[in-house]
């Protein structure tokens, strides 16, 4: 793979279509790359994930260090940190995919003609996917492995904020694919932090790439939308919501906020806003104190600055904020309908929940609500492919076309149609 170091004397456009030529000849081999094949890849890959996790830290550390140096927030710092469980959690997720069905060839639907002609809807690769993210160095191994399991080839472009990280994690990927056998060129990573690599994807590399993924911030996501010339798995904001409904479960409702909120509050899942119902109004002072206590800002209406002194008034612009650190925007609506209008106005489609022991209120919630992720008494945390059993995504996409919600290795292939006959002719 070629090194920053070495790309001096090649354009980036150059080095850009080169990539993309090398992907769709490494596609064209791994469409028919057999599941054992692809298995082995990805097991060995998480073994070296492991064996090599001195040397992924060190690289970690770095980007880091440099991250420290910008003044980076720590909720940024958080979504970039490695440790050795982050790593054997990664680890795991290429396990994961690995014992997923390989969904290359899988027959989707099948039926018979009045005229003997048989028909069958087959599982293909999408082809050559670019995966352009920011930040986290983990979806380097998440979205190269699913790419690998479901016969496609990848060109990976991660933020510079963690290239060290990613390209450690790459050499992994790449040595698993040399140990199967398969191209090492169906998974490359772009060996430079110049922003104009982007623009070269974004426009299509001469025809190379397939499909375009973003996973990132709204800018990131923007740019995609408004430049790309090739098709998009939109993964827009996470601006997830929780409503406790009035015949919500307090003893359920206060531990559920508190995790939905505070587990991990930089991934896209974790819940943003808090609505509570104005006809349980009683229900917003121990969750606004369980939240303060867990050492979360608050930023309410007026009822709930009411409730607690440590409140903070919420401004309008804290609706439909993704805030990705350890504040929530907390505010009173009237019934499951006004938490609906709310939803609408100011979600992002992505992941909203409900707590409620009314089933009725519950459908009708989720009817309602249009998100990718709609949760009855679930944490919005579990809005993620590895708890979906997928073993692990590329992102949630929020758009309505081909793949909706977590991206995993069924949302990363189409179909073909299998016709076979005996000889009929059409009149």
């Amino acid at each position: 793979m070629t090194r920053p170091e070495h790309i001096e004397s090649h354009t980036i456009g150059e080095i850009m279509h080169r990539l993309g030529q090398r992907a769709r000849a490494a596609q064209r081999e791994m469409a028919l790359a057999s599941t054992t094949a692809k298995n082995l890849a990805l097991m060995e890959a998480a073994r070296l994930l492991r064996t090599r996790t001195p040397d992924i830290l060190a690289a970690n550390a770095l980007d880091l260090a440099a991250a420290r140096d910008r003044g980076t927030a720590g909720s940024f710092l958080d979504r970039l940190m490695l440790d050795a469980p982050r790593i054997d959690a990664i680890a795991r997720g290429l396990e994961e995919i690995a014992a997923l069905p390989d969904p290359v060839g899988a027959t989707i639907a099948a039926w018979d003609r009045p005229n003997g002609i048989a028909i069958e809807r087959v599982r293909t690769p999408l082809g050559v996917i670019g995966i352009i993210y920011e930040s986290r160095p983990n979806v380097t191994a998440d979205a190269g492995g699913l790419c690998l399991k479901a016969g496609n080839a990848a060109i990976l472009r991660g933020g510079s904020e963690s290239f060290h990280s990613s390209r450690a994690i790459h050499d992994c990927l790449v040595a698993g694919l040399a140990a199967a056998q398969l191209p090492e060129t169906a998974i490359q990573l772009v060996p430079t932090t110049d922003r104009e690599a982007v623009g070269f994807m974004l426009a299509g590399l001469g025809g190379s790439l397939d499909v375009i993924v973003p996973r990132g911030g709204k800018s990131l996501v923007a740019r995609v939308q408004a430049e790309a010339r090739v098709p998009v798995f939109a993964h827009l904001e996470g601006i997830c919501h929780t409503f406790v409904d009035r015949d919500a479960d307090l003893a359920m409702a206060v531990p559920m906020v508190v995790n939905a909120k505070m587990r991990r509050t930089s991934i896209c899942g974790a819940t943003e806003c808090l609505l509570v119902d104005r006809a349980a109004i009683a229900n917003m002072a121990p969750l606004v104190k369980a939240l303060l206590d867990a050492g979360c800002e608050v930023r309410g209406d007026d009822v709930a600055q009411k409730v607690d002194p440590r409140v903070k008034p919420a401004t309008q612009d804290d609706y439909g904020k993704e805030f990705l650190d350890a504040i929530i925007a907390v505010k009173t609506v009237d019934g499951v309908d006004g938490a609906i209008d709310h939803i609408a106005r100011y979600g992002s489609q992505h992941t909203d929940c409900i707590i409620t022991a009314n089933a009725e209120t519950a459908r009708r919630f989720i009817g309602h609500v249009d998100s990718a992720i709609v949760l009855h008494n679930a944490s919005t945390q579990f809005a993620d492919g590895g708890e979906f059993g997928m073993g692990a995504e590329i992102g949630i996409a929020t758009g309505r076309m081909h793949a909706r919600g977590p991206v995993g290795v069924e949302q990363l292939t189409s179909f073909k149609y299998v016709v076979r006959g005996t000889g009929q002719i059409r009149t």
